[in-house]
């Protein structure tokens, strides 16, 4: 079980982080948004840290996304990464 969870976790955190990048947003920048520091947001990145719902909220919203596309667990099918202008869609 724990297993699984600490998968997930990763998975979550790998999302976020390729969304980030793919946004071409730093994690500076991000840390700055969240009112956190780049080494707080690095470890919610690495999957160290445990995320609230209400960061993950925060986080969806800095990276213009809707949150179940953060908290995809399927890292086999393409995610579909959308602006209010474009959709994009990436590997995972």
């Amino acid at each position: 079980m724990r297993d699984q969870l600490a998968s997930k976790t990763k998975v979550v955190a790998g999302n976020i982080r390729k969304t980030r990048e793919f946004r071409n947003y730093t994690q500076d920048y991000l840390a700055a948004k969240l009112g956190i520091s780049q080494n707080a947001y690095s470890k919610i990145e690495l999957g160290y840290s445990r995320l609230t719902l209400e960061r993950l909220f925060q986080i969806s919203t800095v990276l213009e996304v809707e949150v179940m596309q953060l908290i995809s667990f399927d890292d086999i099918k393409l995610t579909q990464i959308a602006s209010p202008s474009r959709e994009i869609i990436v590997n995972t």
